[in-house]
């Protein structure tokens, strides 16, 4: 906790600092989604622009949870705690990639299609 006016100061410069560069943020993901002049990689949505978002989206949530959550003096068991949810988050977005990239295939794939399903 701040206790003069100097550090009063001081953190509320920094939280003007990390607020504007959080607009800017904002401003630059809707940019880059809205004006085609904008648009990285092929005209409409495709993988640049997931990259880009998701790039611009971790940095915002990165200045959110070290300035305004406090996580830069933070002890052992709350960063252990924040990678293991990050391990199971990037587990779990492959397992679902995997499974997409893997779909089940049947015989006779028509006959489930049409929702026609005749017993043998």
């Amino acid at each position: 906790m701040a206790h003069s006016i100097e550090e009063v100061k001081k953190s509320q410069k920094k939280f003007l600092i990390v607020g504007a560069i959080l607009f800017i943020g904002t401003v630059v993901t809707v940019a880059v989604a809205k004006i085609p002049a904008l648009d990285i990689g092929v005209h409409g949505f495709d993988t640049a622009d997931l990259i880009l978002g998701l790039l611009i989206a971790t940095i915002k949530a990165s200045l959110v949870l070290m300035i305004f959550m406090h996580f830069t003096g933070e002890k052992f068991m709350v960063y252990f705690s924040m990678g293991i949810a990050v391990i199971f988050t990037i587990c779990m977005v492959w397992l679902i990639g995997w499974s997409k990239a893997d779909p089940i295939q049947f015989e006779n794939e028509d006959v489930f299609r049409s929702g026609i399903v005749t017993e043998s």
